[in-house]
């Protein structure tokens, strides 16, 4: 073999091999992007918005109306969703306001979620209500129409209004919480102050 056709052949071979690893990096790019593209398949399954340590203030027919505490708040609001919510997985913590901005009623929960359309919140877990008149309601399980203005609850309820406490299951009432009924009374107590009496004794 003269020198000219190892020439050739040393060129071609460099060829085949520059050819042989583009191929590969073709290869390799055309199957992470088809990785990637296979994640975001559907999009409205990824919230919109995903933010930390919420403090915010949210309007009602431009009067400013609640304020919301939340250290984790998603927003899944698609534009094909039939259905756009809010979930607050880490709790929230709710204060409405009347329209002097005093605070009417405190709400907070473990998780929470908004349905947008239906302006109606659920929260799960330890809910704990307090009104304008001091009187605190616990319940597993509420439910909070915004259109209706109205607040309510299927499970077990306990209300406290000073010493006294009702139990029972399911449950209606205002925005305010200051016109309520309780569907089913399992029960009401009474706490009495402890008060201890000394006998006065006279000394002769």
């Amino acid at each position: 073999m003269n020198r000219d056709c190892i020439a050739n052949f040393s060129w071609v071979t460099r060829i085949s091999s520059v050819a042989l690893c583009c191929i590969i990096l073709l290869a390799a790019c055309s199957e992470a992007k088809t990785e990637v593209a296979e994640g975001y398949d559907n999009v409205d399954s990824m919230p919109s918005l995903y933010t930390r340590d919420v403090n915010t203030l949210i309007s009602d027919s431009g009067v400013t109306r609640y304020r919301i505490e939340a250290a984790v708040w998603y927003m899944y609001e698609g534009e094909a969703m039939e259905d756009p919510y809010w979930y607050f997985p880490e709790g929230i913590y709710v204060e409405q306001f009347d329209t002097l901005f005093a605070t009417e009623t405190m709400i907070k929960g473990d998780t929470a979620i908004y349905h947008k359309k239906q302006q109606i919140w659920r929260l799960d877990g330890n809910v704990h209500i307090e009104n304008v008149e001091g009187k605190k309601f616990d319940t597993q399980q509420l439910f909070w129409n915004q259109k209706s203005r109205e607040i309510y609850s299927d499970s077990a309820i306990r209300i406290t209004d000073g010493e006294e406490v009702i139990e029972g299951v399911g449950f209606r009432s205002n925005e305010q919480i200051t016109k309520y009924v309780i569907l089913r009374t399992t029960g009401i107590f009474t706490f009495e102050r402890n008060v201890q009496h000394q006998d006065s004794t006279v000394e002769e």
